[in-house]
C-alpha cells in the first residue's frame, strides 16, 4: 500500500499501479482520489511496481520484500515531465504561471497524519507480539492476512454472517435448543450484522463493535446477571458486542490497560464464527462465557508471551451477581508460527443470581411473609480452560493438493462451592469438565479445507447447561421444565463435519453436518418448545394448553378447565445440515 504523489506532493488520482512478483505473479490497481493504492492479497516474495498514468512517465520502484502478515508500503512519486520546446515561435503558447509549492499545512489538509497509512516495516518483525510469524491458521482467529484499509488512527471491522440450517427434529417452532451459535430451523437468518474496529492514534486505544442479528437477542437472553438491580442492562448491551478502551505503555514489548466489555477467550473457538474451523463448536466452547465486562491488563514480556489479567464483573456477566467481583486471566504462548499453548483460569466471582424466596403462610392476611435467602447466592466458581493447537504439516513450496493440517485441544473444568455446594462429593455437587478435539485440512493453497472433531461433556448440576427456551424462558427466569438444581446431572456428546470455500480472505462459504446427544431429554422435538397459543409471559411456572399459567407446582386439578397442562417436546438426540455465508473486512 502506499500514495502515488507528483513532485509537488499532491495526490494522484487514477494511477495504474501493476505489482509483478519476482519467480512469477501480477497483480494491478488504481490509486483513488486521495492518492492511495492498495494490494490485499499479495503473497510473501520480492515483488517490484510500476504506476503509469496519462500526463506523466513511468515510474518504477526497486524489488520490495512482501512478508505474510505485515503491511508493506511504499509511496511512488510521479515526476512532472520535461516542457517541450515550441516548434515555431509564432505558435508558441505563452508559458503557464508556475505552480506553487503547497505548504506544510496545505499537505496536512490532503492526508492528516492520523490517516495516513501505518509506518512500513521491512523483513521480520521481531518486536512486536506474535508478528514474527503467520497465525491465520489458528481455530478461534480471523484468517485475514492484513486489513483491508488501515491508517494510524483507525482500522475497520465488519462482519455479516447469513445461513440456512435444517434440523431433522422438524420442531414445528423452528426453534433450535442448546446452541449459541444455531438458534432457527428451516430458515434463512441474519446472524450477525457487525461494524466497528479499533482506534488507536499517541498511544490511546478504543475498540467497539455494534451487534445486530439474531445475536442481538440471543446473547442477553443467556446472561442472568440482567436480573440483578435495575436499568435494564440487558436492552442497554444488547446492540453492542465490543466497547472497550484504555493506554498502551512502552513497556516490554508493550503494557495495553483496558476497560468495557470484552470478548472472552474461554471455550477457544471465537464468538464470532467467521473466526472458526466450524460453526457449531462443541459444548465446551457454546456453554462457557461469550464476554467479560471489567478490566483487562495484557502484559507482553517477549514477543511470544502474553500473561493478561482480568477484574471482572462475573461469568459472562453484565452486572455484578453477589458480594464480590470475578479475577482471571491468561497465559498465551507461541514459541514460533506453528504452535499455540493458552492457559484461561477464572475464580472468586459468586456467578448465581441473589434473589430471595418469600413464603407467605395461608389466612395470614397482610402480614409479611417469611424471607429465605437463596443459599445458592454465596457459592463461588472456580474454573480452567486449556488448548493447545498444532500445525503438523505446511507445504509452502506447493499447496496445490494438501496445503496445510493442523488439530486443536481443549480442556475444560471447574466447579462451584459454598452455600451447600460441594465440588467433589455430596448430593449437591456441582462440577464441570468437558474435552473437544478438531482436525482440519486445508487444500490447494487454502482454497478448500474439511475439518471433523466433537466433544463431550459431563455436567452434574447443569450449571454450565445452556437453558431451554422452553415458553421464552430465560437464564434469569428458569423454566419448571428443565431444571437446574445442584445434582442433577447432562452428560453430552457431539460430533461435527465441516467444509469451507474460501476464494478470498474476506469471504467464507461453508456447509456443515452435525450430531448431538443427551442423556436427558434436552434438544426441541417436532412439537417444539412454545405452547400452543405462543408464549405466556410466565416462563417460569407451568403453562395450559389455551395459554393460562398454572405456577410453578403441578397438583391434580392444575389446569383442569384450561385444556390439560402443555408440555415442552424435549428429545435427546438432535441432527442438523447447514451452510451459510460469512464475510469479515
Amino acid at each position: 500500500m502506499g500514495i502515488v504523489t507528483n513532485s509537488a506532493k499532491l495526490p494522484v488520482a487514477g494511477a495504474t499501479v501493476t505489482a509483478i512478483r519476482v519467480g512469477g505473479g501480477i497483480r494491478a490497481t488504481v490509486s483513488g482520489s486521495d492518492g492511495m493504492y492498495s494490494f490485499a492479497d499479495l503473497p510473501p516474495g520480492e515483488w517490484t511496481l510500476t504506476a503509469e498514468v496519462e500526463g506523466y512517465p513511468d515510474a518504477a520502484v526497486p524489488p520490495l520484500q512482501v512478508v505474510a502478515s505485515k503491511a508493506t508500503r511504499h509511496d511512488i512519486v510521479m515526476n512532472v515531465p520535461a516542457a517541450v520546446p515550441p516548434t515555431s515561435p509564432s505558435l508558441a503558447a505563452a508559458p503557464a504561471p508556475a505552480a506553487a509549492s503547497p505548504s506544510a499545512a496545505t499537505l496536512n489538509q490532503v492526508v492528516p497524519a492520523a490517516l495516513q497509512s501505518p509506518e512500513a516495516t521491512t523483513g521480520v518483525d521481531t518486536f512486536t507480539p506474535f508478528a514474527f510469524g503467520d497465525f491465520t491458521w489458528l481455530n478461534g482467529s480471523p484468517r485475514n492476512k492484513a486489513p483491508v484499509f488501515d491508517t494510524k488512527f483507525f482500522t475497520p471491522d465488519i462482519r455479516l454472517d447469513v445461513h440456512y440450517m435444517a434440523d431433522f427434529n422438524h420442531p414445528r417452532d423452528h426453534t433450535i435448543v442448546g446452541s449459541t451459535e444455531s438458534f432457527r430451523s428451516g430458515e434463512f437468518q441474519l446472524e450477525q450484522l457487525s461494524f466497528g474496529g479499533d482506534f488507536h492514534y499517541d498511544n490511546v486505544r478504543a475498540r467497539f463493535l455494534t451487534m445486530f442479528g439474531l445475536f442481538a437477542t440471543t446473547t442477553p437472553r443467556n446472561d442472568a446477571s440482567s436480573g440483578v438491580g435495575q436499568w435494564d442492562l440487558s436492552n442497554a448491551y444488547r446492540y453492542i458486542s465490543e466497547a472497550n478502551a484504555g493506554y498502551h505503555f512502552d513497556v516490554g514489548h508493550g503494557l495495553n490497560v483496558d476497560a468495557g466489555i470484552f470478548v472472552s477467550y474461554i471455550g477457544l473457538f471465537s464468538y464470532y464464527n467467521y473466526d472458526n474451523w466450524t460453526y457449531q463448536p462443541s459444548y465446551v466452547s457454546s456453554n462457557t462465557p461469550w464476554f467479560f465486562n471489567g478490566l483487562r491488563i495484557q502484559y507482553f514480556p517477549t514477543n511470544t508471551l502474553k500473561i493478561e489479567p482480568w477484574i471482572i464483573n462475573g461469568w459472562q456477566s453484565y452486572a455484578r451477581f453477589n458480594g464480590h467481583l470475578g479475577f482471571g486471566g491468561q497465559i498465551l504462548w507461541q514459541p514460533n508460527e506453528n504452535l499455540k499453548l493458552v492457559f484461561n483460569n477464572y475464580g472468586v466471582g459468586q456467578d448465581n443470581l441473589a434473589y430471595q424466596i418469600v413464603t407467605v403462610t395461608p389466612g395470614a392476611g397482610n402480614k409479611p411473609g417469611t424471607v429465605t435467602n437463596n443459599p445458592l447466592a454465596k457459592a463461588e466458581r472456580l474454573h480452567t480452560d486449556d488448548s493447545i493447537e498444532f500445525k503438523y504439516y505446511d507445504n509452502k513450496m506447493n499447496g496445490k493438493g494438501l496445503s496445510k493440517a493442523a488439530f486443536s485441544f481443549t480442556v475444560d473444568a471447574g466447579c462451584e462451592s459454598g452455600g451447600g455446594l460441594s465440588c467433589s462429593k455430596g448430593p449437591n455437587k456441582e462440577a464441570f469438565i468437558g474435552v473437544m478435539l478438531y482436525n482440519r485440512f486445508w487444500f490447494d493453497n487454502d482454497l478448500y479445507a474439511i475439518t471433523i472433531g466433537g466433544g463431550e461433556m459431563n455436567n452434574p448440576g447443569r450449571y454450565l447447561t445452556l437453558l431451554p427456551p422452553i415458553n421464552g424462558a430465560t437464564a434469569a427466569t428458569g423454566t419448571p421444565y428443565f431444571t437446574e438444581n445442584p445434582g442433577q446431572p447432562a452428560r453430552m456428546w457431539d460430533a461435527t463435519l465441516n467444509f469451507q470455500y474460501m476464494p478470498k480472505q474476506w469471504i467464507t462459504w461453508w456447509a456443515e453436518a452435525g450430531f448431538r446427544h443427551s442423556n436427558v431429554p434436552y434438544f426441541a422435538g417436532s412439537g417444539g418448545v412454545t405452547p400452543p397459543t405462543g408464549n405466556n409471559g410466565y416462563p417460569a411456572q407451568y403453562a395450559c394448553n389455551d395459554g393460562a399459567p398454572a405456577g410453578t407446582t403441578l397438583t391434580s386439578t392444575s389446569c383442569a378447565n384450561d385444556g390439560g397442562v402443555w408440555y415442552p417436546d424435549l428429545r435427546t438426540r438432535q441432527a442438523v445440515l447447514s451452510g451459510g455465508v460469512l464475510v469479515k473486512f
